[in-house]
């Protein structure tokens, strides 16, 4: 009983702080999207292209979690011109609103319309821990196989959109996209749907243009208050 009792005790400070972490993004009306994975699936490669699809309107900041004090993704992110920020968990499987809001002092808000939570890699810790965020994205992939709604659930229903990257191998790999959906759907059927390949460009631009309109959704919301 002493046990759940300081993990409840730890998940509601943790979902305090995460308000607080909305309140700002929303004071500086900033859109904040979570993006969630397992390792492998292709964040970086997501993130990348959707830099280069709506940055030309959009203003993107972008924060990276890892479980090593590695700036890989980071530098990658940088490169193409947007600011980032490199998150070390120390070994932790996911980002907490404490890491979130130690950082976001670190990032000049009021000249960013969009920021992308780069999630540590894996598809079970980061689903229990809100961050402040307003959208949750989960990026699958084809070869990861076609049954990851059936095995890891909870992280598929809380979500916002998902993207099923990497279809450009779906002649080549068995992968059943049908069934894959259907899982989908029994957890969350409300949720966003984007087959895309980040080596081809294929689908890309549905998920930029979706992004795109919940930018401005917020934004129009956050300027009427």
């Amino acid at each position: 009983m002493t046990r759940l009792t300081v993990v409840q005790e730890i998940m509601s400070a943790n979902d305090r702080l995460a308000a607080q972490n909305q309140a700002l993004l929303d004071t500086h009306k900033v859109l904040g999207l979570n993006i969630m994975a397992a390792p492998g699936s292709g964040k970086t490669s997501t993130i990348l292209r959707t830099i280069a699809a709506v940055s030309p309107t959009l203003r993107l900041g972008v924060v990276e979690g890892d479980t090593a004090p590695v700036t890989i993704d980071a530098d990658k992110i940088i490169a193409a011109g947007i600011p980032a920020i490199q998150v070390n968990t120390g070994g932790a499987c996911h980002l907490d609103a404490v890491m979130l809001a130690n950082v976001l002092p670190q990032l000049k808000l009021d000249a960013l319309d969009l920021l992308i939570v780069e999630n540590v890699g894996n598809l079970i810790c980061p689903a229990a821990f809100t961050l402040g965020t307003h959208l949750n994205v989960v990026i699958a992939s084809v070869p990861e196989g076609d049954d990851k709604p059936y095995k890891y659930p909870t992280i598929y229903r809380g979500i916002d959109a998902l993207i099923l990257n990497k279809i450009d191998l779906l002649p080549y790999i068995e992968f059943d996209t049908a069934y894959f959906q259907q899982g989908i759907q029994i957890l969350n059927p409300n949720v966003s749907f984007f087959p895309v390949s980040c080596k081809t460009g294929e689908g890309l631009d549905a998920w930029a243009a979706w992004l795109s309109t919940r930018v401005s959704i917020h934004r129009h919301q956050e300027g009427h208050r």
